[in-house]
């Protein structure tokens, strides 16, 4: 049955965290010019050291540090223009063209995923019935991400530069390959306005980067094991970042329109006293189901919001209906349900 709005609620989230929405800009530049220094600090031990054991924790704490600062690009998506002066171009420089994952695959993206005439419809990029499809879309989507690197190499040094000669591969790669997303039927319109400026920008610095990288591992002067070693650190944190995404949402609706309540109630908080939420779902991920309750608040705030929330919501509230325990629980009732279902159309 369709779930109707909370409106109270919905109304004292609202009123609690109203001011909680300016985004500190000294919290947003510190973490992610430490997990920035952490993370490339991290991969260049990982590439250099002897010893196997050196590499291999080298390898997971730069693929954990790369992995937080590239969550800074759904803040983007959602800070307000000049709201932290250069973080964009920063993010960028820094993370968005080196990891291939600039800013414009998901800013107008990620925002449709929260119109609430679009979520969780065949129009929601980043939306999929997941836990009413088969069993065998979960690794089929895990293996998407593994291979990700690859595909953004493909994507920004061989198919981005030979669109400039083909208006149809361009339309092609602008509509199916331009978009951090998970509905394989979402087209992406063409760029329009101050947008497409930034686009074609961050684009053009991808693409020397990507085929920088292309000519430096063919013609040697990139090590393969360094090679090997930096794709190893790009599959992990994108396969990191896809394992969060599938326990974001329970992924249970099947394509109807649903109420802010409802959107909310499909979401994932993930809320202390766990403690591991903070590493797989960082930059204030945990608290997914809050953010689509309160996209304003930044990511810094949203523990704030959630405390005051339990305090000031009885314990039969909906609210607390989002709240789960963990990454196991989630991903075991995700598997569950595509299994209920495979059985209920065998």
């Amino acid at each position: 049955m369709p779930i109707s709005d909370d409106a109270a609620m919905l109304r004292e989230a609202a009123s609690l965290t109203r001011d909680l929405n300016a985004p500190k800009a000294w919290i947003y530049w510190t973490d992610l010019l430490a997990s920035a220094a952490l993370g490339y600090g991290a991969l260049a031990i990982a590439v250099t050291a002897r010893p196997t054991w050196v590499v291999a924790v080298a390898a997971v704490v730069a693929i954990l540090a790369l992995y937080r600062a590239g969550s800074f690009i759904h803040e983007l998506t959602h800070l307000k223009r000049g709201s932290v002066r250069g973080f964009r171009l920063a993010w960028n420089a820094l993370v968005g063209v080196p990891l291939l994952v600039p800013s414009f695959i998901y800013e107008g993206v990620h925002n449709q995923h929260h119109a609430k005439c679009y979520y969780g419809t065949i129009d929601d990029p980043e939306y999929l019935p997941l836990a009413l499809m088969k069993p065998w879309t979960l690794p089929a989507v895990l293996i998407v991400a593994l291979i990700s690197p690859a595909l953004l190499l493909l994507r920004f040094g061989v198919l981005g530069p030979l669109s400039i000669f083909s208006r149809r591969l361009r339309k092609f790669v602008v509509e199916r390959y331009s978009g951090l997303q998970l509905n394989p039927l979402f087209r992406r319109p063409a760029p329009e306005g101050d947008f497409r400026r930034d686009w074609i920008v961050q684009e053009i610095a991808c693409s020397i980067w990507a085929i920088s990288l292309i000519a430096l591992a063919v013609t040697g002067v990139i090590p393969v094991p360094a090679l090997f070693i930096g794709v190893i650190v790009a599959s992990g944190a994108m396969v990191l970042n896809q394992v969060r995404t599938l326990v974001a949402h329970l992924w249970e609706n099947d394509g109807a329109a649903m109420s802010v309540t409802a959107q909310y109630l499909d979401s994932v908080n993930v809320p202390p006293p766990a403690t591991l939420p903070a590493i797989w779902a960082p930059v204030g991920l945990r608290f997914h189901a809050l953010h689509h309750l309160l996209p304003g608040v930044p990511y810094h705030a949203l523990g704030e919001a959630h405390r005051r929330l339990c305090a000031a919501l009885d314990s039969g509230s909906i609210y607390h209906r989002s709240s789960h325990r963990g990454l196991s629980p989630l991903m075991a009732r995700l598997a569950a349900s595509t299994l209920t279902n495979r059985r209920r159309s065998a």
